[in-house]
């Protein structure tokens, strides 16, 4: 190739991309999207975690235990449920 200088090339590209603003950049983002969400949980938040939390332990016997006695932290009243077996 005639008259395409290389290292002038590389220069160019040099100048227009500096890596450590951009490495900057990046660890900025990072810092931002590792800080918690501090907003308060609406009680739609709350019912939304308490239905994906009882769906990853419904296969538990432990956690089936905990909500058929109505051992809970919720805002529910417990429900006791003598006499009834479960299928």
């Amino acid at each position: 190739m005639e008259g395409f200088d290389l290292g002038a090339r590389v220069s160019d590209i040099e100048k227009d991309m500096d890596a450590e603003h951009t490495i900057a950049e990046i660890e900025w983002l990072e810092h931002i999207f590792a800080v918690p969400d501090t907003r308060p949980m609406s009680a739609n938040d709350l019912a939304a975690a308490n239905q994906r939390h009882d769906e990853k332990n419904a296969n538990s016997p432990w956690f089936r235990l905990w909500q058929r006695y109505g051992v809970c932290c919720r805002s529910e009243p417990p429900v006791i449920r003598l006499g009834e077996v479960e299928s």
